[in-house]
């Protein structure tokens, strides 16, 4: 399957940048934050019934930073160069997690409205919601839709399947994009993608620590 993937996706032509901006050197990492919850774990699943969610309002996480229109533009091309899915085009604009990717049916991007929506039934994250499709990320979803519909089934992934996520990962990679890392004294050599996620949740133990009422005697 991923190798009938890469030449259909693959047609997207190279976004060159505007005259007046620099093109950024291709060795070079773009850090982007709205990849910082790709690897989070939580656990949204898809929805079964016709569900046409609202406009997301991030209740538990804040919106991730848009990027510049540079970056933007340089991240596109990047990804069109690679692989041009539009699972890691997602991500940037709307900071989801794998497993909220992987709920995306071909029926939930409406390319009139330039929305997509995303699942969670559960409410783990934001519950059910649309997201605004930028333009540079519609070519993408564009193509995920038709590549959907020549696939076999009916269940068909838009944006990523259940054992897609190692592939998305070294895609991005490859494509020499990553989230925000640790300090440079801290680092390994590899990418930490769930590096964040790590801080995060060791500041809370460390607040319940601090905050915790010692038994009483």
């Amino acid at each position: 399957m991923q190798a009938a993937r890469r030449p259909y996706y693959g047609t997207t032509a190279p976004v060159p940048p505007p005259a007046d901006e620099p093109a950024q050197p291709t060795d070079r990492w773009l850090t982007l934050p709205a990849l910082e919850r790709l690897v989070s774990y939580d656990s949204p699943t898809q929805c079964t019934a016709l569900c046409t969610p609202p406009p997301i309002t991030f209740r538990h996480r804040p919106p991730p930073t848009p990027p510049t229109g540079q970056t933007a533009r340089e991240a596109a091309r990047r990804l069109a160069a690679a692989a041009a899915h539009p699972r890691l085009a997602t991500a940037l604009f709307t900071g989801a997690s794998f497993q909220q990717l992987a709920t995306a049916r071909p029926g939930d991007y409406d390319d009139a409205a330039a929305t997509l929506a995303l699942h969670d039934r559960a409410r783990y994250t934001d519950g059910c919601a649309s997201h605004r499709v930028p333009p540079w990320a519609r070519v993408f979803l564009t193509a995920a839709v038709c590549f959907a519909r020549l696939a076999p089934g009916q269940d068909q992934h838009l944006l990523a399947g259940p054992h897609d996520r190692t592939h998305m990962l070294r895609v991005a990679e490859g494509a020499r994009l990553r989230p925000p890392q640790p300090p440079a004294d801290q680092r390994t050599g590899r990418i930490r993608w769930d590096w964040r996620e790590r801080e995060e949740a060791q500041h809370y133990d460390a607040m319940l620590t601090r905050h915790q009422i010692p038994p009483s005697r």
